[in-house]
């Protein structure tokens, strides 16, 4: 590839990384909305989640698109196409970092319109701590993703553990108290889906802080533990 070529690639893979990195501020920003909605019983707030979603898929298939036509115009050796592949893997996490954000918001939205949200004894602030540590997790995974930095990406590969235990730790009070009080066993199991769904938001944290490893190291660090994880990209 001779230089001025090479310069439309790097332009090219810049561009793409940019609207990942919008991309990813947009689920972020979904996942935050959609515990607002939860924390303040808002049916106006979980709906605009809902809405976000569609423009979520949207930039997942453009950027999907363009990845295919760099792919097929430039044919990237070893380590760009590495990094392109690892993008779409991105791109697919960060969509369904948004589908989950939804499933969130219109659990909310149901919960609302029957009125039992109000009333609501559990301490919501519970479920919100569980997603202040995804959302935390995620926006370090998209800034390593911004500095293809393998540091901070095992930083994130850690932390899943802890989202691992407070969901545990929110599945037990949940079953404690609908033992106590049989009659919020509905809108417990709600509450049990948007501590699931937050969770699942963490894995997908992780699977991108594992990408970014792939890109960095072309080592395929899935399904190691966090120390093995460390060993192998030493």
């Amino acid at each position: 590839m001779d230089k001025h070529l090479s310069s439309q690639f790097d332009a090219e893979l810049s561009g793409i990384s940019t609207r990942v990195l919008e991309m990813g501020g947009m689920v972020e920003s979904q996942v935050a909305q959609a515990m607002l909605a939860l924390t303040q019983f808002s049916e106006e707030i979980a709906v605009q989640v809902i809405r976000t979603e569609e423009r979520v898929n949207q930039m997942e298939m453009e950027i999907d698109r363009d990845l295919s036509t760099i792919i097929a115009r430039r044919q990237p050796t070893a380590r760009d196409l590495r990094l392109l592949i690892a993008i779409s893997k991105t791109i697919g996490n960060l969509e369904r970092v948004g589908d989950e954000a939804a499933r969130i918001a219109r659990t909310v939205r149901g919960l609302v319109q029957t009125g039992v949200l109000g009333r609501l004894r559990f301490p919501v602030s519970d479920v919100s701590l569980e997603a202040s540590l995804a959302t935390a997790s995620l926006r370090k995974a998209l800034d390593a993703f911004a500095r293809l930095d393998v540091n901070q990406a095992l930083e994130v590969i850690r932390q899943d553990d802890e989202i691992d235990r407070e969901f545990d730790g929110l599945l037990r009070k949940l079953i404690t108290y609908m033992m106590e009080d049989p009659r919020t066993i509905s809108v417990s199991i709600d509450l049990v889906f948007v501590a699931k769904a937050i969770e699942r938001v963490g894995d997908h944290a992780k699977n991108l802080a594992e990408q970014i490893i792939y890109i960095v190291k072309g080592t395929d660090v899935r399904h190691n533990t966090p120390d093995a994880v460390a060993d192998m990209v030493r």
